[in-house]
């Protein structure tokens, strides 16, 4: 979807949002650099589920639109890493807000949550703001274990 070649046309502010936010990934993958400060490909590939070809094109995305930057060291093997920029830390306290505002929908529609999510969303943050929707109260613990278990 074409972001920058209507020069001159006016966008929707909301139509652009979804245009950089609206990989599949990309709110997880922002979320996970925010979280550990910074990621690399060949370990998110293990600790999510996605695929090589997903996860370069959703980078890519992040990087184009100056989300996201990348640094690449001359070692072998080749290793990237993947950090926010200024404009993708700004944006994290609105995904915190339309992560909160997901789980209580979800919950308050009986959808059932993914507690692999947890394990990608664990905060303490989120917690606070939800302990009233999230009826197993030992989802977060899971999920805790979950994560400890993938980093042995």
């Amino acid at each position: 979807m074409p972001k920058k070649s209507n020069r001159g046309v006016e966008v929707n502010p909301y139509h652009y949002i979804l245009q950089c936010l609206g990989g599949k990934w990309k709110m997880t993958l922002l979320h996970e650099i925010h979280t550990f400060g910074k990621i690399r490909f060949n370990q998110t590939l293990k600790v999510l589920p996605i695929s090589e070809k997903v996860l370069s094109q959703q980078l890519k995305e992040l990087i184009d639109d100056g989300l996201i930057r990348s640094t690449s060291y001359d070692v072998i093997p080749p290793k990237v890493e993947y950090r926010l920029t200024e404009a993708g830390n700004e944006l994290i306290p609105a995904l915190d807000i339309f992560y909160i505002w997901a789980i209580r929908q979800m919950t308050d529609k009986g959808i059932p949550i993914d507690a692999d999510n947890f394990v990608v969303h664990l905060s303490e943050k989120y917690v606070d703001s939800l302990r009233e929707y999230i009826k197993e109260e030992n989802l977060f613990q899971a999920a805790q274990r979950k994560r400890n278990a993938k980093n042995e």
